[in-house]
């Protein structure tokens, strides 16, 4: 795996600064009703995709996750812009401004959603990794989902599938504690969700999702197993959420207190003191990267406001792949 210097670590400050500042730019814009339907935010979470991505080959390794969506594309690769406009409903969207906030999608960036459906994307990134593995491509998938889904019958399914066919594929569950308000210590009879993958007998660990040192090292010895035909590894990433659920969430289920403690291990603040400690940068020069981060989101949002809205027309463009498709002529009648 690459080492981590100095360059990593401002990379992953820029990065993570800007995620943090565009996910409340969006928190702001929905509040104005420039972004509708719903909206899940990732704050907290960032040193997951920031650990994963270092580890991972992003010239073939894919990635799927679930509708708190907006920050893995980002590190894979996809112009925060389109995301941005696609946030919002506009044509030049990642999806044409079809998908919104639950479907940020790219296939150029081996980026597969953005899914609605809870747990749904467990089986589908099983079958991208048997894609992989049937066309010798030599390709890890990573699957991301919430504590909540991997209560779902179809993690099982998938995991025993995944573990017989020795799928490259690594699952990972990212534990910020509350399914929707439920609290990971209400929904089973364990809360080391990790052991799950133990009745599999798949390589399964927690980690410190955190400190994106711990991810990446996690990530790295997980896709080098599945890369080498060993198969998959559950990962229980355990992280917080500072937002809640989505913009509607009024937060009862758990006291400001408590918020508070968890933001003592912010991983914006744990990367920042490693990078003074070791002398990388100074205040000044993170402060400018700071002010780079929020300029940089300002250009994200007046790209959103001067794209236009999709052409009303299109709005059976993406529904039949089959462009005679039975009775459609009624539907456009």
């Amino acid at each position: 795996m690459k080492e981590f210097s100095k360059e990593v670590y401002l990379k992953w400050y820029e990065d993570m600064t800007m995620w943090r500042r565009f996910e409340d730019k969006c928190r702001s814009l929905y509040l104005k009703q420039k972004i509708r339907g719903f909206l899940h935010l990732y704050n907290g979470q960032e040193a997951i995709p920031a650990g994963f991505t270092h580890a991972m080959d992003l010239t073939k390794d894919s990635m799927i996750t679930a509708y708190r969506c907006h920050i893995h594309p980002m590190a894979m690769g996809v112009d925060p812009k389109r995301i941005m406009a696609e946030l919002c409903g506009k044509a030049t969207g990642t999806s044409g401004g079809m998908g919104g906030s639950m479907h940020i999608f790219s296939k150029e960036h081996r980026f597969y959603g953005g899914h609605g459906i809870v747990g749904g994307q467990i089986p589908l990134g099983a079958g991208i990794a048997f894609a992989d593995k049937y066309y010798d491509r030599k390709a890890v998938n990573i699957c991301f989902f919430g504590d909540g889904a991997a209560r779902q019958g179809s993690l099982h399914e998938t995991f025993n599938m995944a573990m017989n066919w020795k799928l490259p594929v690594i699952f990972v569950v990212e534990n910020n504690q509350y399914a929707m308000g439920t609290s990971v210590k209400r929904t089973a009879n364990h809360e080391d969700i990790y052991k799950l993958g133990l009745g599999y007998e798949m390589p399964c660990l927690a980690v410190d999702a955190m400190d994106p040192e711990k991810v990446a090292e996690a990530a790295y010895e997980a896709i080098e197993r599945a890369r080498r035909g060993d198969g998959p590894t559950f990962i229980e990433a355990r992280t917080y959420r500072y937002r809640g659920h989505s913009m509607s969430d009024a937060e009862p289920y758990r006291s400001k207190e408590e918020v508070a403690v968890h933001k003592n291990d912010d991983p914006i603040e744990l990367i920042k003191q490693r990078i003074l400690a070791n002398s990388w940068a100074t205040d000044e020069e993170l402060e400018a990267m700071d002010n780079k981060s929020r300029d940089f989101v300002e250009e994200c949002i007046e790209f959103m406001e001067n794209s236009p809205y999709p052409d009303p027309e299109k709005i059976y463009e993406y529904v039949y792949a089959q462009e005679d498709y039975p009775f459609l002529d009624k539907l456009e009648n």
